[in-house]
């Protein structure tokens, strides 16, 4: 490659290119809501300029826990049992607190096997990012009903649903997550800007996507289908993430004007509203939306909820700057007096 070629190469503020970025080529359905949201993390990731070996990947079980092969190829993942990434990603938050933790889970991952892993790891307010692709089926089984598939449903290959979905972002807000956004897979640009503002968020940042299946459930009654999605999605903001070297002051908030949040970083997250007065700082505001869009099944879209948290697992257990999985033997095995002495205490 010429010299006038390389400077043709698209750089970020650290001098990588989005091909650092990229993972392996997806093996997933043409079409499939999962490899768009692929597609925009490598955005995300690249447009902030962070280094993609410190960054850590987990999933457990379905079609959204193959998603980590298809990005950040630099990046160390680990695809464990099915309902259980949490707890790898609790884990690694103790082994190396400098690593910046994605968590890729899906409806049945989530909001069946894992039930239980997803409201303590946001319980204990996990510094991570955890996307949902949700596309209301167990796609890589052959299409299953899943907890988040619609009440009245009816599969070609299953029959009817007939069990109440549930809402994995009312879910997350009640378990006292701080971050609680919805997206849906088919607006790159609003979902490109809510991963931005998730992964300078300090604690758990909840970003559930509506990822369509194009093989098992892309019905245009589904809530989780492309055409169901495009012809009833309510986006509550229109959102640009501003990163922390750029200042903007905006001093109200009617309607077609901004609001600013200011996260963790400094960075700013700047919201237009589009047709209603909504406050993403009030968890009254977002648990009154979410509980209304959910009775009247709309699909609505965009940050509900951001607080910033008093502290984190981190601050709880007082962990050093030092990574534990750093410390050699020496530091982390108790000598023979010190063994003594516990079981003396024991005694």
């Amino acid at each position: 490659m010429d010299n006038a070629q390389t400077q043709k190469v698209e750089r970020n503020l650290i001098g990588l290119s989005p091909v650092d970025y990229k993972g392996k080529p997806s093996t997933l359905c043409p079409g499939c809501g999962h490899n768009t949201i692929a597609n925009q993390i490598q955005a995300a990731l690249f447009e902030l300029g962070v280094v993609p070996e410190m960054v850590a990947k987990f999933s457990g079980i379905g079609c959204s826990s193959k998603s980590p092969n298809y990005f950040l190829d630099r990046s160390f993942g680990f695809n464990g049992v099915h309902g259980r990434m949490p707890t790898l990603a609790t884990g690694a938050c103790f082994a190396d607190r400098r690593i910046k933790l994605i968590g890729i889970s899906g409806d049945g991952d989530s909001a069946s096997i894992g039930m239980g892993h997803f409201k303590h790891v946001i319980r204990r307010n996990i510094p991570m990012v955890y996307i949902i692709e949700n596309n209301g089926v167990y796609g890589l089984t052959k299409g299953q009903f899943s907890a988040t598939s619609d009440l009245g449903l009816e599969l070609r290959h299953q029959g009817k649903n007939y069990l109440p979905p549930l809402d994995l972002c009312l879910e997350a807000l009640i378990s006292g997550a701080k971050f609680v956004a919805r997206a849906f897979a088919g607006d790159v640009k609003q979902m490109r800007e809510l991963f931005k503002a998730a992964f300078v968020h300090d604690g758990i940042a909840v970003i559930d996507v509506i990822s369509p299946c194009v093989t098992f459930n892309n019905q245009d009654q589904a809530m989780q289908s492309y055409t169901w999605g495009r012809e009833n999605e309510s986006p509550i903001q229109d959102i640009t993430f501003i990163p922390k070297a750029q200042e903007i002051f905006v001093e109200d908030f009617q309607e077609g004007t901004y609001r600013e949040v200011k996260l963790h970083d400094g960075s700013i997250l700047l919201l237009k509203k589009i047709d209603r007065d909504y406050d993403p700082t009030s968890k009254t505001a977002a648990l009154d939306l979410l509980t209304e869009s959910y009775e009247k099944r709309y699909l609505t879209t965009g940050l509900f909820y951001i607080e910033k948290a008093e502290q984190s697992i981190i601050d709880i257990f007082d962990l050093g700057r030092e990574p534990l999985n750093r410390l050699p033997a020496e530091r982390i095995r108790p000598d023979l007096a010190a063994l003594e002495q516990i079981n003396a205490a024991l005694e």
